[in-house]
């Protein structure tokens, strides 16, 4: 450690400014601003180098945080990057959309603000984009064998990297028309821009991995054929069926789903054509139903679209501002945050559930019909006297995902599900289908991007053990792996 006792002289955590918000609701651009070397440092130093550093626990790729914190308090970020890729292909998709549950076990938490883990994280991956350090990779020979994955998300690409420098030959699907997954499309691009992924992309190509997008497996080529062409195949799909709502007025013109809203408005920030499914909320009253990550998603965009108002429903009520005795350290409490979204207006509903859509006379929606709700031994009840009508002319439902799509890959394949509609594998990814394995959301369910990258890592070696006989890679984490909490 550079200074033993830094996290008791610097004992403020400290993060860059992000934009002022009249500036960036006029563009796309990613919201924050670069942190300074000299802050970066100071609150790099504060990581305590524990014995037992929590953190890792939290962290399902096991990342070296207390190593690349001390690497980068020196100032040695060339050998920061070095120790931050021997666990994670891209810290920099982690930094800025995982919501890192590293921090919340940090030992300094316990009595002091938590050190700045996401941001020493794609600080050090960004000055190696910088600096051109981000230097393909390719195997030194190659083994003859083939694989394909199908599905170009954070588990994919992790798969198909390591796979690839293992020497064997790569093939990456994607059914959308460029690869990414929700990535490429489902992520706004003030939350990370699209030349972020590129990059990543690029250096992929440059060590041997062929994507093929525009390609629906299942249908474009069928799973039988693939099984032929390839040796081992890999489901990396993710969780994508959406959740939807069974309430009056569902049908009514302007509800749409989260993921038929952002997709399209995505491309259009990045300069693509205006596609004929494009929503544009400009001069509606916009209500987001759903208090997660993906509404947070809605809200932000609506407002660059020049929304006259938003609002964001949470059925859950306002969460304290601190960690609940019953949430006690290590664990992930559930704390009130406020987004980038949530400082640029707007308002948010908490305890608020939806009752029903109420359309005009032309069969659109007008407004929201919402109660107060309160849970009473273990069911949400309605609060007499609370029932309102909140003006909308645009719904989004940002309720989740219920697991990976049915499509006809599942019988092509022979993948079998669970009740949660997950794919089925063993707790080394294998499915029943021999040389058939699934990796990340398809068959975790719904989480976070650290542990989609944890699982693609881990379903390579996986496959490499089973197309050599043994392997040399990483396997951070089984199938079954539970997370500190669920």
């Amino acid at each position: 450690m550079v200074d033993p006792r830094g996290f008791l002289k610097v004992r403020d955590r400290e993060l860059p400014p992000r934009r002022p918000v009249p500036l960036r609701l006029m563009d796309w651009r990613e919201v924050h601003e670069k942190q300074s070397q000299d802050q970066l440092q100071r609150q790099a130093g504060r990581c305590m180098d524990c014995g037992i550093p929590f953190c890792h626990n939290a962290c399902p790729l096991g990342n070296l945080i207390p190593e690349w914190n001390d690497l980068v308090s020196r100032g040695d970020m060339h050998e920061a990057i070095e120790r931050l890729h021997a666990t994670n292909n891209f810290p920099e998709f982690t930094g800025k959309l995982c919501p890192a549950p590293c921090e919340s076990a940090c030992v300094l938490g316990i009595n002091q603000p938590p050190v700045t883990i996401k941001q020493v994280e794609v600080m050090i991956a960004e000055t190696a984009a910088e600096n051109g350090w981000l230097e393909p990779r390719p195997p030194e020979r190659l083994t003859g064998k083939t694989v394909a994955v199908v599905g170009s998300g954070p588990a994919g690409l992790a798969a198909a990297q390591q796979l690839t420098r293992a020497g064997h030959t790569v093939a990456v699907y994607e059914r959308d028309d460029k690869v990414g997954g929700l990535m490429r499309y489902g992520i706004p691009e003030f939350k990370m821009e699209r030349s972020v992924l590129d990059r990543r992309l690029a250096q992929m190509e440059a060590e041997g991995t062929r994507f093929r997008p525009g390609v629906d497996i299942g249908t474009d080529i069928t799973g039988e054929q693939l099984r032929e062409r390839y040796d081992a195949v890999v489901v990396a799909t993710g969780a994508t069926q959406w959740r939807d709502v069974d309430l009056p007025g569902r049908d009514l013109d302007g509800v749409h789903q989260a993921m038929q809203y952002l997709p399209p408005t995505n491309r259009v920030a990045v300069g693509e054509p205006r596609p004929d499914d494009y929503i544009d909320a400009a001069g509606l009253d916009v209500v987001v139903v759903g208090g997660g990550d993906t509404g947070s998603d809605c809200y932000g965009t609506a407002l660059r679209q020049g929304a006259r108002s938003v609002t964001q429903l949470d059925i859950y009520p306002k969460a304290p501002g601190e960690r609940s005795e019953n949430e006690p350290w290590p664990t992930v409490p559930k704390v009130f945050s406020v987004s980038s979204s949530h400082e640029e207006g707007g308002q948010r509903r908490f305890s608020a559930s939806t009752q029903a859509l109420v359309g005009d006379e032309h069969g659109r929606v007008k407004a929201l019909r919402i109660v107060e709700v309160r849970k009473v031994d273990g069911v949400w009840t309605p609060v007499e006297g609370t029932e309102q009508d909140l003006p909308a002319q645009l719904v989004l439902l940002a309720i989740g995902f219920t697991g990976p799509e049915q499509g006809d890959l599942v019988h092509q394949l022979g993948l079998s599900a669970d009740e949660r509609t997950r794919f089925t594998r063993t707790p080394g990814y294998a499915t029943g289908t021999p040389g058939v394995f699934v990796a990340g959301d398809a068959g975790r369910g719904q989480s976070l991007i650290v542990w989609a990258i944890a699982e693609g890592r881990a379903c390579a070696a996986a496959v490499d053990e089973y197309l050599m006989g043994d392997t040399a890679l990483p396997a951070p984490v089984r199938a079954d792996a539970a997370p500190l909490t669920a």
